[in-house]
């Protein structure tokens, strides 16, 4: 049976079996629909409507399961805390209020929100629209609210009258966010990827904020490379925290995670720090010729520095890039080389120097310097020596025979020993032979730039012709001795007959020219006396 508020006396009928009803005057049935605040005295004659106010804990209420039910795409059971039930929910969300503890469809239900004073919400009588459209009527007694905002947060009552007047008070939280998670990390800078990195040895400053109802727990956790992740600790509002001197150890992920403690959920932004060092190393290059190759190769390094720097070669004068590499590391081929030619090494790291650094090297050609004759006994020993200067990158020096096959490279054996002393480069040739060993020995120095050799002419002696060339000369040094001596003594005459006699070792005539230099001895020198002719 419905009631009309506009009839000077209301019938408001409690119960399916409209068993229990009671008269009251209008001003009394307006009070039904604003149910009164906690300690509001009614008149005597509502006392049957209005005898007791049960709640959850007290006489005649039920106790209600502890739970928690958040407001996630799903309704929700309550948390009862004291003397009220207490329903968390989220904005944007939808959320049902159960009215008491007991399921199913029930007598006359009506809803009413009561902060500062009691305002009606909904009813099970159908003569009693709702207040708001996004407030309906579950199973028959429970509050059902869509697209839940921060506004809907606050106390609920329902007020259910069968046999007797029943109320239950509801408390609803609506939480928000997290939303959105921000972080910044001091003194860094970016790379083009959006990964940030710092300086060693730099002090950095982390701080992380949320913004969420109620205000987010927040905690930093850091995870670096193979290694399991650990937190930072966490504060209710915010995190800030500051590293000294960082490290190569604390280069990894750092992760803000926001946590809304009413309802659970969270966020979480992870970001990636580096820590980069400088070289701290002089820039060094250099050139080579790789083994078994004839080109230059040009290597630069930089050494200490995280990253790796960037090092580019050029050819100067003008600056010309050679190559495409960034890694130090060029290979040239001879067509691209002459004597002379410089080359530039320019590094470049991200942490600076602005104006990087460079070194510079110059290619040269060899220069070869040998004894152009060497001798050695049959059976003897003998070492050729070749002098090879000026040669960038350091050249290649090879010991070949000049006969049939010049091309032939001699290599080491019992025969012959190969030494080297820095560019000075050494061929021993074990017991000589004169068949074998006799003949021109080529020293060739070469690298990219270009290439040089020299002849070393080797005369091979048997010991009896050297013993009589020795002896030969030995003679000749006397006989040179000698005539050296006796054109003094004769000079005053001139007789050349008699000197032609002496070089011919004539030792008659010798004696006769002996003896006709005495007798003349008393007779007066001419100025100029001159025979030429045949003895």
């Amino acid at each position: 049976m419905a009631a009309s508020v506009l009839e000077p006396r209301v019938l408001i009928c409690l119960g399916v079996l409209l068993t229990h009803c009671v008269t009251i005057d209008p001003a009394v049935a307006a009070a039904a629909a604003k149910p009164p605040r906690v300690g509001l005295e009614f008149p005597a004659r509502s006392s049957a409507l209005f005898a007791e106010r049960n709640f959850p804990g007290r006489s005649g209420g039920q106790d209600h399961p502890h739970s928690v039910g958040v407001g996630s795409r799903r309704d929700c059971t309550g948390l009862r805390r004291g003397s009220e039930i207490v329903f968390i929910g989220e904005v944007h969300e939808n959320i049902t209020l159960h009215c008491g503890t007991v399921s199913g469809r029930r007598a006359v239900v009506t809803w009413y929100r009561n902060d500062s004073e009691p305002v009606f919400l909904l009813s099970s009588r159908s003569s009693l629209l709702p207040s708001m459209p996004r407030f309906s009527l579950a199973n028959g007694s429970s509050l059902h609210i869509s697209a839940l905002s921060r506004q809907d947060e606050g106390n609920y009552t329902c007020w259910e009258g069968l046999h007797e007047s029943r109320w239950f008070r509801v408390r609803l939280q609506v939480a928000s966010g997290p939303y959105k998670v921000e972080v910044s990390i001091s003194t860094t800078g970016t790379l083009p990827n959006g990964t940030l990195y710092v300086a060693k040895g730099s002090q950095v400053d982390f701080s992380c904020r949320s913004s969420s109802w109620p205000p987010p727990m927040v905690e930093w956790w850091f995870q670096s490379p193979d290694s399991k992740s650990e937190p930072f600790g966490n504060n209710l509002t915010v995190s800030r925290f500051t590293l000294l001197l960082m490290s190569q150890n604390l280069q990894g992920n750092y992760t803000c995670l926001a946590m809304n403690k009413l309802s659970g959920r969270h966020r979480k932004l992870t970001t990636e720090l580096l820590v980069y060092s400088p070289p701290s190393s002089p820039l060094q290059c250099w050139a080579e010729m790789p083994p078994g190759q004839l080109m230059l190769q040009l290597t630069c390094r930089w050494d200490g520095g995280y990253p790796d720097p960037n090092l580019l070669w050029t050819e100067e004068p003008g600056n010309v890039i050679t190559g495409t590499s960034r890694s130090g590391v060029e290979m040239l081929n001879q067509s691209q080389l002459s004597d002379g030619k410089k080359f530039k090494c320019i590094g470049s790291h991200i942490l600076g120097p602005e104006s990087g650094a460079s070194c510079m090297v110059q290619i040269r050609s060899p220069s070869i310097l040998s004894e152009p004759m060497k001798a050695c006994f049959v059976g003897g020993n003998v070492t050729l020596t070749c002098q090879v200067s000026g040669a960038y990158p350091q050249a290649k020096v090879l010991w070949l025979r000049n006969l049939t096959q010049p091309e032939v490279v001699i290599q080491p054996s019992s025969h012959y020993l190969i030494t080297e002393n820095g560019q000075s480069t050494s061929l021993t040739i074990q017991n000589c032979s004169r068949h074998l060993d006799e003949g021109y020995y080529v020293c060739r120095a070469e690298n990219p730039v270009g290439m040089r050799e020299v002849n070393v002419w080797l005369n091979v002696k048997e010991e009896e012709v050297v013993e009589e060339e020795e002896n030969a000369a030995a003679v000749e040094m006397e006989e040179a001795d000698e005539r050296e001596e006796w054109p003094k003594e004769i000079s005053k005459h001139g007789r050349i007959h008699r000197v032609t006699a002496l070089v011919n070792r004539d030792i008659d005539r010798m004696e006769d020219g002996f003896q006709a230099l005495q007798d003349d001895s008393s007779e007066p020198q001419s100025d100029i006396t001159q025979e030429i002719g045949p003895i």
